[in-house]
């Protein structure tokens, strides 16, 4: 049996899954050969199951360097709940229980340990460490070795020093999500790992939505997503402690279950938050950055953004945390270009000259990510390296349909109303001059006389404050530097005053709901709930959301059926087989749904399986062919229809052929033939805006993977009949 066999059978065995993600294999083999490796892929993307497969193959320990107690809580959880034997050690336990866990691991009882960077600076923990077999040192969030990463912690440059320490020395296994090309380098570099030993698996999440939201109530859009999606968990980030209290405050007024996270609050409160967080007690977790780094859990549904982030890595590590099973789910930011001063306050606490240069190159990346009108994952994925990257084609900027509305002359009110009063107030003043306030202040500034007081009355002030907003955004306003965010007009509102340019809006951008209920899905909910309190465990480690919706998509009605679906190995089919089981039966017999033989339980993939790529996207391709419409697809499946065209697409761009005609009515070809044509392929938006309404994005997407098909077969034809014709001269 090869290594990879031996990786493939433990792999079923305890996590349930057929086969390895991409770049799991690689890595795991790279380790079996006593490779030092590092291994950057995205969050989610199972970076874990890279060691502690590993662990479980090689004589001796593994030990875990890991950041955070959570994370080490949660690994340790998940791993004794499917029956591989791991602890931690860090400064949650008392001393006499440090040395009895290292002497259990000396005499075999674990195959995991973690151990948090700081534990490294005690010489008389590394000399007990010494006393342990250690195979294969793991070291997560290695980007926190690098003094040019975005977390970067001093204690992580003890770890080399702890390597060759050991005789004989163990593997190195170093794993981030987040790294730049000059983080990578950095963390090769210090760790001594090989250039050609770096495994990369790209930065891409196929399941994620991005959007940005600008020139919007805050408070209204959050209040109205949370609403929409109240059996969602979501984590909602803030710049500040002050901000995360009041979104906090506001979020339980409006009777929504949620939490708060930050650094001003002691460790029991947040510890106390951060379970019911993990235990689904609680819905939303308000937070500064402290909270999350290594967080687990899998059913995080969104990830909003109240402020900009400092930069990208901490920006898409933070947004990652949501959607960590596979399923679809929301990364939206809300920009707003007051909260650029609160970053650049941050960044100016740094003594070091060289170092705020840098924070301020990567500040500037992130608020043109905030700007783009190309693809949000796009340029995130080019921002890490990816310079071949494709649009998504479903983020929120790929997908924009929203219609522009003429605001010209009210921003001119507004700017002139600013020029009156001399550039010298903030948002709110303007706000009350231009609605016909009776504030004392104004009568006392005369601004009760200006030709802009009450020029805007028949609007309320919200709506006054939310289009200067949008104006700020879109850059016609500059808000000052300093504590008083008073607003400036720039180059491009003079031009609007001079009516040599016009300013459009679009729509305000409505919240969504992720995900159709599904009745079924809610009872199985339930029932990991309870078994859950019972256990004392995060929900998510008894089944994933992903392992819950297979369920609900195969209804399995036998054990051999259930081991199939994802997620469940035989561990867990002996702990919860039956109850699940008998729920399934219970609703299938409530809605007379006949059984479905074992042997067809689960939908076999099109193509084999290859290492590495969970080809969901094959079975949606499969059931197509098989002569299925999308909407039947989507439903047996438990997805939505858009999910479905995305997998279509996804086949086609590997090379597997789609009658694509079935979805561009003849009537609809020559207008977007036109539309195309005029506007180029390159962004689906401004070829959707030449379009009738009916005519939708995927009938658009449809037609480019027509003609992109219809390209390769000439361009191959062309190619036969060139080696035909050098044949024929051959000869």
């Amino acid at each position: 049996m090869t290594v990879l066999e031996e990786a493939r059978k433990v792999l079923q065995q305890y996590y349930g899954y057929q086969e390895f993600r991409k770049g799991q294999a690689a890595i795991i083999e790279q380790i079996m050969n006593r490779r030092d490796t590092l291994g950057i892929m995205p969050t989610g993307g199972g970076k874990s199951i890279c060691y502690q497969i590993p662990a479980m193959l090689l004589p001796g320990v593994t030990l875990v360097v890991s950041p955070l107690i959570s994370l080490m809580k949660d690994q340790v959880d998940t791993l004794d709940n499917i029956g591989i034997s791991a602890t931690y050690i860090n400064s949650s336990l008392h001393g006499a229980e440090i040395d009895k866990r290292l002497a259990d691991a000396s005499s075999g009882k674990y195959k995991l340990i973690y151990i948090a960077p700081e534990r490294l600076e005690s010489s008389s923990f590394i000399f007990l460490l010494k006393q342990i077999n250690v195979s294969l040192i793991a070291i997560d969030e290695a980007h926190c070795i690098s003094q040019w990463g975005h977390d970067f912690r001093p204690s992580y440059l003890l770890i080399q020093k702890l390597i060759h320490q050991f005789q004989p020395k163990p593997i190195t296994l170093a794993l981030t999500a987040t790294a730049t090309p000059q983080v990578k380098d950095d963390i090769c570099q210090l760790l001594d790992i090989p250039g050609q030993s770096c495994v990369v698996t790209g930065f891409a999440r196929d399941n994620l939505h991005f959007q940005v939201v600008k020139g919007q109530d805050k408070d209204a859009f959050i209040y109205d997503y949370i609403e929409k999606n109240r059996n969602q968990s979501g984590i909602i980030y803030a710049s500040t402690r002050k901000e995360v209290e009041r979104i906090y405050d506001f979020l339980n007024r409006k009777g929504i279950r949620a939490g708060k996270y930050h650094a001003g609050m002691s460790e029991k409160q947040r510890n106390d938050f951060q379970d019911r967080f993990l235990y689904d007690d609680i819905a939303v977790m308000v937070a500064t950055s402290a909270f999350g780094m290594g967080i687990d859990k899998s059913n995080v549904r969104y990830v909003i953004h109240f402020n900009i982030p400092k930069n990208m890595e901490a920006y898409y590590q933070e947004a990652g945390r949501a959607g960590r099973d596979g399923e679809e789910s929301d990364c939206i930011l809300l920009f707003s270009a007051q909260d650029i001063h609160i970053q650049k306050f941050l960044i100016d606490q740094s003594s070091n000259q060289e170092r705020k240069d840098q924070e301020y190159a990567k500040l500037r990346k992130m608020i043109d990510y905030c700007h783009t009108e190309g693809c949000f994952q796009q340029y995130i994925l080019k921002y890490f390296g990816e310079a071949d990257a494709a649009p998504c084609g479903m983020c929120g900027n790929c997908l924009d349909d929203r219609e522009k509305v003429d605001v010209t002359k009210e921003a001119q009110m507004v700017f002139s109303c600013i020029k009156r009063m001399n550039e010298r107030f903030g948002k709110t003043f303007i706000t009350k001059v231009l609605t016909g306030s009776s504030d004392k202040k104004i009568a006392q500034f005369g601004f009760h006389k200006l030709s802009t007081y009450g020029i805007m009355k028949d609007k309320t002030q919200k709506d006054v404050n939310e289009l200067i907003d949008f104006l700020t955004a879109e850059g016609y306003l500059r808000p000052a530097d300093g504590t008083y965010p008073v607003l400036f007009l720039t180059r491009k509102a003079v031009r609007v005053l001079r009516s040599e340019e016009q300013v459009f809006r679009k729509e305000k951008i409505k919240a969504k709901q992720i995900a159709e209920d599904n009745l079924l899905f809610e009872r199985l909910r339930a029932i990991r709930k309870e078994i859950a309190d019972r256990e004392k465990i995060p929900p998510y480690i008894v089944f994933s959301d992903q392992s819950l919706k297979e369920m609900c998509a195969l209804l399995p009605a036998t054990t051999e059926a259930f081991l199939r679906v994802k997620g469940v190995g035989r561990r867990k089919l002996e702990q919860y087989g039956k109850i699940f089981l008998q729920e399934i039966q219970d609703y299938m017999n409530e809605q007379g749904i006949e059984s479905v033989p074992a042997e067809t339980a689960a939908v076999p993939d099109p193509v084999p399986r290859s290492a590495g790529k969970e080809k969901s996207h094959h079975i949606s391709y499969q059931m197509l062919q098989e002569g299925h419409s999308i909407a039947e697809i989507a439903s047996g499946r438990g997805m939505t229809e858009r999910t479905i065209e995305t997998h279509l697409i996804k086949c086609a761009d590997e090379g597997m052929a789609v009658d694509w005609s079935r979805f561009i009515p003849e009537s609809c070809r020559q207008l977007i033939a036109d539309a195309v044509e005029q506007a180029g392929s390159e962004r689906l938006t401004p070829i959707k805006e030449l379009l009738p309404d009916e005519i939708s994005y995927f009938m658009i997407r449809a037609f480019l993977q027509e003609r992109k098909q219809q390209q390769d077969v000439d361009s191959a034809d062309k190619q036969t009949q060139a080696t035909y014709i050098m044949g024929g001269k051959a000869t």
